[in-house]
């Protein structure tokens, strides 16, 4: 096969109206315009590679930005002088000696170099005709390795950890990978639930929800603690206690007003608890997680990085470990974090919703079954049902599970129309809201 070379790269600030009907709404984010920095890398060869990092709507243009600062790295580059080292590849974007300190490795300079890493892994699954979760299933253990930055984690996984870790599910990857194929991963919804809906909707959603045949549910809290103690008990009316309820307050609280909260709802039987304080907080996480048990504490779409999430596991501060596509630095972190959590024996369950990243956490939810943990118990993906029209390869839902990607890349590609008329501030749609 002919030499790929990176002959070119574009970002475009990506926004959709989602405030004008409380979708993604929360007792924090109250008014979110689903958004992404999106980022297409042009080629010699006619592929293309995709990525994106997600965002709220105003600053969306920083992340685009830092983006376009970034292309520098990759312009003129060919894919293999990447991708034979793709661990040095993301050091490279990071450790700039002078952008760096803006960062270094959280913020809007990370999220940026999350979308342009998950572009390169989009236009390398292309290039090898597979999508990107079969291309990590199909690589050799020392390769994946191989993928990693383990700098800053070495005293809670070393390479030859990780190594093993994979070496470990070798046996059984194809019959995993075959079962997914068949049957799916298993999936949670938030759609339900959002903040800004009022109690018939959610009543409503629920029934909907349950008819498709979703088993897990999570709804948004935070606001009045007896008007979230009655939202709780209204979705629990509806889906019954038959079924997973797992509640999000979306880092609202103080560290005691989050214990005192997070027991208030024991009765309804929450499976977990969400984000109950700020994301940076790790001994706040670990103090609540002792105070409020048996309920489950999760976190971790906020994480800016690896070595927070190693401190979370290290901590002993989260029963559930949620990945973000993008809020780390793309695929590469993302491996990192997801070996780390099955050396502690901690769950994997990644967030999702937003701007594609359904599209993109469903490749990563099926490299850790295939390839790491080997098991799907109490492992679920979150689903949100918005905005995955504008994709030409959006998620598929069956019975509340993802059905497995089959065409090559990373899924997170937009039609061009979609691009041309939810650009900010130029767009059509902008422009007749403006």
């Amino acid at each position: 096969m002919a030499e790929i070379r990176i002959t070119g790269a574009r970002a475009i600030d990506l926004r959709f109206p989602t405030s004008k009907h409380n979708i993604g709404s929360d007792a924090v984010n109250k008014d979110p315009d689903y958004s992404a920095a999106y980022c297409i890398l042009e080629t010699d060869s006619g592929h293309t590679g995709h990525g994106l990092t997600f965002t709220l709507g105003r600053g969306t243009e920083l992340c685009v930005a830092a983006l376009e600062y970034l292309f520098q790295f990759v312009v003129g580059r060919t894919l293999s002088s990447i991708t034979d080292d793709l661990a040095a590849f993301s050091r490279q974007l990071t450790g700039d000696t002078q952008f760096r300190w803006l960062g270094p490795e959280k913020g809007v300079i990370h999220l940026a170099t999350a979308a342009l890493i998950n572009a390169v892994w989009d236009l390398y699954a292309r290039s090898e005709g597979k999508p990107v979760w079969k291309l990590l299933a199909d690589m050799p253990s020392e390769q994946i390795v191989r993928c990693i930055d383990f700098q800053y984690i070495t005293d809670a996984l070393t390479p030859a950890e990780a190594l093993d870790l994979l070496r470990a599910q070798e046996p059984g990857r194809a019959a995993r990978a075959k079962e997914l194929q068949l049957e799916g991963y298993p999936a949670y919804t938030t759609s339900v639930g959002w903040y800004g809906y009022t109690e018939p909707q959610i009543r409503e959603l629920c029934r909907t929800a349950l008819a498709e045949g979703w088993t897990h549910f999570k709804l948004k809290v935070g606001g009045d603690a007896q008007d979230d103690l009655r939202r709780a008990r209204l979705v629990r009316e509806e889906i019954g206690y038959q079924n997973k309820l797992m509640l999000d307050a979306n880092q609202r609280w103080d560290v005691d007003e989050a214990i005192v909260r997070t027991r208030a709802f024991a009765e309804f039987q929450p499976w977990w608890m969400e984000e109950p304080t700020s994301p940076d907080d790790i001994l706040g996480h670990a103090r609540i997680r002792r105070e409020v048990s048996p309920i489950r504490i999760a976190t971790g779409e906020h994480c800016q990085n690896r070595v927070m999430f190693k401190q979370l596991m290290q901590a002993g501060a989260i029963d559930v470990c949620q990945i973000d596509s993008c809020r780390l630095a793309g695929v590469n972190e993302n491996l990192a974090v997801i070996l780390m959590a099955a050396k502690f024996g901690i769950p994997v369950c990644p967030h999702a919703g937003g701007v594609g990243l359904c599209e993109y956490v469903q490749h990563l939810s099926a490299f850790d079954y295939i390839c790491v943990s080997g098991m799907l118990e109490n492992r679920v993906t979150e689903y949100v049902g918005h905005l995955h029209e504008h994709f030409l390869d959006p998620v598929r839902i069956r019975n509340g599970r993802y059905l497995l990607p089959e065409k090559p890349g990373y899924s997170i590609e937009i039609f061009p129309d979609t691009l041309r008329r939810f650009a900010f501030p130029s767009g059509s749609e902008w422009a007749e809201t403006s």
